[in-house]
C-alpha cells in the first residue's frame, strides 16, 4: 500500500487485495484494488465557498415531448435552477437547451459565465422563457457542451444532461461520434426524466463519458436530484485521473473493471504510453473510494517461484506533459502446490466477480422478459435475486422483487410478475449496475 498526494488536493491510498498463489501451471492472477481519495478541501458545498477550478454545462431537454405532462418541463426548470443555485462561486458554467439542435441560453455568445449572484439570478431568468418544441438530438447538445467547456482554463469540467425521450433526429451513428469526440474532455451525468427514453442511450451517454446514469420517475423529484448532482462536482479536485497498469515481458491484461460504485469495464478504453503500460480513464476525483478489479495473465512458473504480476499506479497528466504519480500497488503471482492456498478465493475477488454477474443476470433476464422468452427470464432474474442476496446488495434485491416474487431468495427461486410497470422495470435496468462494498 502506498500513500500519495498531489498539491492542494485530496490524499490517495492504494491498497491491493488478492490470493497470490497459484497452483503450478496456472497463470492467470486477480487482484481488487481499492483507491481511496480523502483530505480534500471538498467539505463546504456552499455558493459562498472558494473560486472552483471547474466548468458545468447543463443541458436541459426542450423538445416537444417535455410538455407531455406540462409539469415536467416546470420541474426540469426548477431542478436546474436548483443546480446553479448549487453552483460555488466563481465556478464556469453555461446552460443549453436542448432539441433536434443545441442551443445556448446563458450566458450566450459562445462563452461560459462565472457564478456570482448576478450571473446565477440572470440564468434562472433565462430558464423561465424555455419552452417544449422540436425534437431530440443528444449528439450535437454534447457537442455544443465540449465546445463551450474547452474554451475554460480549468482542469475540471463536467457536463449534466438531462433527457426525456428517444435520441430520434440522429443517427446512432452521429451519437457514436459525438460520444467518441467527448470522451476525456469532460465527464458527464445522464439522467432519464419520466419512461420514454433509451436506457440503453442514457446509460451509454453516462458510461463513454465516465459519469452516473439513473432515472427519475417522477418530475417532481428532479430537483432533489439536480442538487446531489451538482453538489458531487463541485466535490471534484483533481482531473483527467488514470489507472496505469505495468506489466512484466510476457505477461498480459486480461480485463480492467471498475466494480464499485458501479460496474464499468474499461478493458477497450486502454491506451498505451510506453511499452507493457496500459492506462485507464477514471475521470475526476473528490472525496471518494472506488474499486477496481484487474486480471493478468502471466507465464506460468515453476513451484516455490514468485513474480511481480503488475503494478497499479494512479496518475494524473501535467502541463509540460509529465504526469504525477498518486498511488501505487504491487500485485504478486507465488506459484505453490499447496492447495489450501491456491485454491482459496480473495474475498473481496470473490464479492466483485458476483456483483459482476450479478448486473449481468439483470441485464440478460430484462431483455428476455422484453423478448417473451419466460423461462430464460425466470432463470437469469432468480440467479440475479441469488446474487442479490449472498452479497447484501439490498438495493438491487428491492429492485427485483418490483419484477419478480421471490419464492426462495438463497436458492434463486422467483416467478414472474404479472404486470410489471414501465418505471419499475427501467428502473431495474438503469441500476443493475450499482454494486456494495464487501462486507466487513
Amino acid at each position: 500500500m502506498a500513500n500519495f498526494s498531489k498539491p492542494q488536493g485530496p490524499r490517495f491510498e492504494v491498497e491491493v487485495y488478492q490470493n497470490p498463489y497459484l497452483p503450478e501451471g496456472s497463470g492467470e492472477v486477480h487482484a481488487v484494488v481499492t483507491v481511496t481519495a480523502t483530505g480534500g478541501g471538498t467539505g463546504a458545498l456552499t455558493a459562498a465557498g472558494p473560486g472552483q477550478d471547474a466548468a458545468v454545462v447543463l443541458m436541459v431537454d426542450c423538445s416537444g415531448s417535455m410538455q407531455y405532462p406540462p409539469s415536467k418541463l416546470h420541474h426540469a426548470k426548477e431542478a436546474t435552477g436548483a443546480a446553479l443555485d448549487t453552483l460555488r462561486d466563481g465556478t464556469r458554467f453555461a446552460v443549453i437547451e436542448g432539441t433536434h439542435v443545441a442551443r445556448e441560453v446563458y450566458p450566450r455568445g459562445g462563452a461560459l459565465a462565472v457564478a456570482d449572484d448576478r450571473t446565477r439570478a440572470e440564468a434562472k431568468e433565462a430558464l423561465r422563457a424555455l419552452r417544449a418544441s422540436g425534437g431530440t438530438a443528444v449528439g450535437r447538445w454534447l457537442r455544443l457542451a465540449e465546445r463551450l467547456l474547452s474554451q475554460a482554463p480549468v482542469t475540471i469540467r463536467h457536463g449534466i444532461l438531462l433527457t426525456d425521450g428517444r435520441n430520434e433526429h440522429e443517427t446512432p451513428e452521429e451519437l457514436r461520434a459525438a460520444l467518441d469526440d467527448c470522451a476525456g474532455r469532460f465527464t458527464c451525468d445522464a439522467r432519464g426524466v419520466g419512461t420514454d427514453w433509451e436506457v440503453a442511450e442514457v446509460t451509454g451517454i453516462a458510461s463513454a463519458l465516465l459519469g452516473s446514469a439513473d432515472i427519475v420517475a417522477e418530475p417532481e423529484a428532479l430537483t432533489e436530484d439536480f442538487t446531489r448532482m451538482m453538489e458531487n462536482v463541485m466535490g471534484k479536485e483533481v482531473a483527467d485521473v488514470a489507472l496505469r497498469l505495468w506489466t512484466p515481458q510476457g505477461a498480459e491484461p486480461v480485463f480492467v473493471k471498475q466494480v464499485a460504485p458501479s460496474v464499468e469495464d474499461l478493458t477497450a478504453r486502454r491506451t498505451e504510453p510506453a511499452p507493457r503500460t496500459g492506462d485507464y480513464p477514471t475521470g475526476s476525483w473528490g472525496d471518494e473510494s472506488r474499486d477496481y478489479h484487474f486480471c493478468v495473465r502471466v507465464p506460468p512458473a515453476g513451484l516455490g517461484q514468485e513474480m511481480l504480476a503488475g503494478r497499479v499506479s494512479l496518475v494524473v497528466p501535467e502541463t509540460d506533459g509529465s504526469v504525477t504519480r498518486l498511488g501505487q500497488g504491487l500485485v504478486r503471482a507465488v506459484w505453490t502446490d499447496d492447495i489450501a492456498a491456491s485454491t482459496q478465493l480473495n474475498p473481496q475477488v470473490a464479492h466483485y466477480t458476483g456483483q459482476a454477474e450479478l448486473a449481468g443476470a439483470v441485464r440478460e433476464g430484462l431483455q428476455a422478459r422484453k423478448s417473451g422468452d419466460q423461462e430464460r427470464a425466470t432463470a437469469r432474474l432468480g440467479r440475479a435475486v441469488q446474487l442479490a442476496h449472498a452479497s447484501g446488495n439490498e438495493a438491487t434485491a428491492k429492485l427485483l422483487a418490483k419484477v419478480v416474487d421471490v419464492v426462495d431468495a438463497p436458492a434463486g427461486t422467483v416467478r414472474l410478475k404479472a404486470k410489471v410497470t414501465e418505471a419499475d422495470e427501467m428502473t431495474l435496468e438503469t441500476r443493475s449496475t450499482k454494486t456494495v462494498r464487501v462486507r466487513k
